[in-house]
Protein backbone atom coordinates (compact mmCIF):
# COMPACT_ATOMS: atom_id res chain seq x y z
CA UNK A 1 0.00 0.00 0.00
CA UNK A 2 2.83 2.36 0.90
CA UNK A 3 4.58 1.54 -2.38
CA UNK A 4 1.45 2.33 -4.39
CA UNK A 5 1.06 5.63 -2.53
CA UNK A 6 4.69 6.49 -3.30
CA UNK A 7 4.29 5.88 -7.04
CA UNK A 8 1.05 7.89 -7.10
CA UNK A 9 2.80 10.82 -5.42
CA UNK A 10 5.64 10.65 -7.97
CA UNK A 11 3.18 10.65 -10.85
CA UNK A 12 1.35 13.66 -9.46
CA UNK A 13 4.60 15.51 -8.88
CA UNK A 14 5.87 14.84 -12.39
CA UNK A 15 2.63 16.07 -13.94
CA UNK A 16 2.48 19.30 -11.90
CA UNK A 17 6.02 20.51 -12.27
CA UNK A 18 5.60 22.78 -15.29
CA UNK A 19 3.32 25.60 -16.31
CA UNK A 20 2.50 28.10 -19.05
CA UNK A 21 4.22 31.41 -19.73
CA UNK A 22 2.43 33.56 -22.32
CA UNK A 23 4.15 36.71 -23.58
CA UNK A 24 2.72 39.39 -25.87
CA UNK A 25 5.07 41.87 -27.55
CA UNK A 26 3.72 45.20 -28.79
CA UNK A 27 5.39 48.09 -30.57
CA UNK A 28 5.40 51.71 -29.40
CA UNK A 29 1.96 52.22 -30.97
CA UNK A 30 0.48 49.14 -29.31
CA UNK A 31 0.51 46.91 -32.39
CA UNK A 32 1.70 43.27 -32.25
CA UNK A 33 5.31 42.63 -33.20
CA UNK A 34 6.46 39.63 -35.22
CA UNK A 35 9.96 38.11 -34.96
CA UNK A 36 10.79 39.52 -31.56
CA UNK A 37 12.76 36.99 -29.51
CA UNK A 38 11.30 36.03 -26.12
CA UNK A 39 13.56 34.23 -23.66
CA UNK A 40 12.45 32.77 -20.32
CA UNK A 41 15.01 32.28 -17.55
CA UNK A 42 14.42 30.01 -14.57
CA UNK A 43 16.67 28.51 -11.91
CA UNK A 44 14.42 25.46 -11.57
CA UNK A 45 15.57 22.20 -13.08
CA UNK A 46 13.94 21.08 -16.28
CA UNK A 47 14.07 21.16 -20.04
CA UNK A 48 11.62 22.20 -22.76
CA UNK A 49 9.72 19.56 -24.69
CA UNK A 50 11.41 20.69 -27.92
CA UNK A 51 15.02 21.85 -27.85
CA UNK A 52 16.32 24.71 -29.95
CA UNK A 53 18.06 23.43 -33.11
CA UNK A 54 21.83 23.01 -32.89
CA UNK A 55 22.06 23.70 -36.63
CA UNK A 56 20.38 26.34 -38.79
CA UNK A 57 20.65 27.73 -42.31
CA UNK A 58 20.51 31.38 -43.34
CA UNK A 59 20.04 31.99 -47.08
CA UNK A 60 21.16 34.99 -49.06
CA UNK A 61 18.45 35.43 -51.66
CA UNK A 62 17.61 38.54 -53.73
CA UNK A 63 19.98 40.54 -51.53
CA UNK A 64 18.21 39.55 -48.33
CA UNK A 65 19.02 37.34 -45.36
CA UNK A 66 16.29 34.70 -45.05
CA UNK A 67 15.00 34.25 -42.43
CA UNK A 68 15.57 37.79 -41.20
CA UNK A 69 15.90 36.50 -37.63
CA UNK A 70 17.35 33.10 -36.77
CA UNK A 71 17.12 31.69 -33.24
CA UNK A 72 19.68 29.14 -32.00
CA UNK A 73 21.25 28.03 -28.69
CA UNK A 74 24.83 28.68 -27.64
CA UNK A 75 27.17 26.36 -29.53
CA UNK A 76 24.94 26.02 -32.60
CA UNK A 77 26.32 25.82 -36.13
CA UNK A 78 24.87 28.23 -38.67
CA UNK A 79 25.32 27.64 -42.40
CA UNK A 80 25.12 30.58 -44.80
CA UNK A 81 24.10 29.83 -48.39
CA UNK A 82 24.41 32.31 -51.27
CA UNK A 83 21.58 31.73 -53.74
CA UNK A 84 22.27 34.91 -55.70
CA UNK A 85 24.35 34.86 -58.91
CA UNK A 86 26.72 37.50 -57.53
CA UNK A 87 29.25 37.46 -54.72
CA UNK A 88 28.24 38.19 -51.14
CA UNK A 89 30.02 38.61 -47.85
CA UNK A 90 28.64 37.74 -44.44
CA UNK A 91 29.75 40.04 -41.67
CA UNK A 92 28.69 39.01 -38.16
CA UNK A 93 29.06 41.56 -35.37
CA UNK A 94 27.44 42.53 -32.10
CA UNK A 95 23.93 43.94 -32.45
CA UNK A 96 22.23 46.73 -30.53
CA UNK A 97 24.25 49.72 -29.34
CA UNK A 98 27.40 47.57 -29.46
CA UNK A 99 27.31 47.71 -33.27
CA UNK A 100 28.44 51.35 -33.09
CA UNK A 101 31.58 50.57 -31.09
CA UNK A 102 34.87 49.26 -32.50
CA UNK A 103 35.42 46.38 -30.11
CA UNK A 104 36.24 43.93 -32.90
CA UNK A 105 35.37 40.26 -32.79
CA UNK A 106 32.60 38.66 -34.81
CA UNK A 107 33.22 36.83 -38.07
CA UNK A 108 33.52 37.46 -41.80
CA UNK A 109 32.80 35.05 -44.65
CA UNK A 110 33.00 35.32 -48.43
CA UNK A 111 30.59 33.46 -50.68
CA UNK A 112 30.90 33.31 -54.46
CA UNK A 113 27.80 33.74 -56.57
CA UNK A 114 25.65 30.74 -57.46
CA UNK A 115 26.29 29.30 -60.93
CA UNK A 116 23.33 28.22 -63.08
CA UNK A 117 22.30 24.66 -62.31
CA UNK A 118 24.64 24.44 -59.33
CA UNK A 119 23.90 24.56 -55.59
CA UNK A 120 24.61 27.79 -53.77
CA UNK A 121 27.98 28.31 -52.14
CA UNK A 122 28.01 27.75 -48.38
CA UNK A 123 30.08 28.62 -45.33
CA UNK A 124 29.58 27.67 -41.69
CA UNK A 125 30.25 29.25 -38.31
CA UNK A 126 29.80 28.05 -34.73
CA UNK A 127 28.25 30.62 -32.41
CA UNK A 128 29.49 30.09 -28.87
CA UNK A 129 28.59 33.45 -27.31
CA UNK A 130 25.09 34.37 -26.16
CA UNK A 131 23.40 37.46 -27.54
CA UNK A 132 22.28 39.03 -30.79
CA UNK A 133 24.47 38.98 -33.90
CA UNK A 134 23.98 41.57 -36.63
CA UNK A 135 24.44 40.22 -40.17
CA UNK A 136 25.57 42.42 -43.02
CA UNK A 137 27.35 42.36 -46.38
CA UNK A 138 30.37 44.51 -47.24
CA UNK A 139 29.31 44.66 -50.90
CA UNK A 140 25.60 45.34 -50.45
CA UNK A 141 25.00 47.73 -47.57
CA UNK A 142 21.22 47.30 -47.61
CA UNK A 143 21.46 43.65 -46.57
CA UNK A 144 20.61 43.16 -42.92
CA UNK A 145 19.71 40.19 -40.76
CA UNK A 146 20.16 38.83 -37.26
CA UNK A 147 20.94 35.66 -35.38
CA UNK A 148 19.94 35.50 -31.72
CA UNK A 149 22.02 33.07 -29.67
CA UNK A 150 20.05 32.10 -26.57
CA UNK A 151 21.58 31.11 -23.25
CA UNK A 152 18.25 29.67 -22.12
CA UNK A 153 16.54 26.63 -23.70
CA UNK A 154 13.19 28.43 -23.41
CA UNK A 155 13.28 30.84 -26.35
CA UNK A 156 10.87 31.59 -29.21
CA UNK A 157 10.25 34.10 -31.96
CA UNK A 158 6.91 35.85 -31.75
CA UNK A 159 4.13 35.06 -34.20
CA UNK A 160 2.45 37.68 -36.44
CA UNK A 161 0.11 38.21 -33.48
CA UNK A 162 3.06 39.13 -31.29
CA UNK A 163 2.72 35.96 -29.21
CA UNK A 164 5.18 33.54 -27.66
CA UNK A 165 3.69 30.77 -25.50
CA UNK A 166 5.73 28.29 -23.48
CA UNK A 167 3.78 25.40 -21.95
CA UNK A 168 6.64 23.58 -20.24
CA UNK A 169 8.42 26.05 -17.94
CA UNK A 170 9.19 24.64 -14.47
CA UNK A 171 7.06 25.99 -11.65
CA UNK A 172 8.48 28.85 -9.63
CA UNK A 173 9.88 32.33 -10.22
CA UNK A 174 11.12 33.16 -13.72
CA UNK A 175 12.20 36.17 -15.75
CA UNK A 176 11.27 37.16 -19.27
CA UNK A 177 13.57 38.92 -21.70
CA UNK A 178 12.38 40.42 -25.00
CA UNK A 179 14.74 41.36 -27.80
CA UNK A 180 13.97 42.97 -31.15
CA UNK A 181 16.36 43.99 -33.91
CA UNK A 182 15.15 47.61 -33.97
CA UNK A 183 15.12 48.02 -30.19
CA UNK A 184 18.73 49.12 -29.68
CA UNK A 185 18.45 49.73 -25.93
CA UNK A 186 17.89 46.54 -23.92
CA UNK A 187 14.48 46.27 -22.31
CA UNK A 188 14.30 45.43 -18.59
CA UNK A 189 13.55 41.87 -17.56
CA UNK A 190 10.02 41.10 -16.43
CA UNK A 191 9.42 38.83 -13.44
CA UNK A 192 6.69 36.18 -13.59
CA UNK A 193 5.67 33.29 -11.39
CA UNK A 194 4.98 29.96 -13.07
CA UNK A 195 2.34 27.81 -11.42
CA UNK A 196 -1.13 26.36 -11.79
CA UNK A 197 -2.43 29.45 -13.60
CA UNK A 198 -0.76 30.71 -16.79
CA UNK A 199 1.82 33.43 -16.21
CA UNK A 200 1.18 36.32 -18.59
CA UNK A 201 3.36 39.26 -19.53
CA UNK A 202 3.01 42.09 -22.02
CA UNK A 203 6.15 43.84 -23.19
CA UNK A 204 6.05 47.05 -25.22
CA UNK A 205 8.93 48.18 -27.40
CA UNK A 206 10.09 51.77 -27.39
CA UNK A 207 10.12 51.80 -31.20
CA UNK A 208 7.98 50.99 -34.22
CA UNK A 209 9.89 48.34 -36.21
CA UNK A 210 10.92 49.33 -39.69
CA UNK A 211 8.99 47.86 -42.59
CA UNK A 212 10.56 44.62 -43.80
CA UNK A 213 11.90 44.66 -47.37
CA UNK A 214 10.21 42.06 -49.60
Amino acid sequence: MRLATFFMACALASGAGAGVVSVTVLDKEGKPVQDAVVVVFTTAKGAPKTALPMAATVNQDKMRFIPPVTLVPVGAKVTFTNNDPWEHHVRGSAAGLAQFSSTGGGFELRLDGKADGKPGKTAEVTLDKAGAVLLGCHIHGSMRGHVYVSDSPWAQRTTPEGQAVFDDVPDGPAQVRVWHADQLIDLPLQAVTVGASPARATVQLQVVPRRRRV
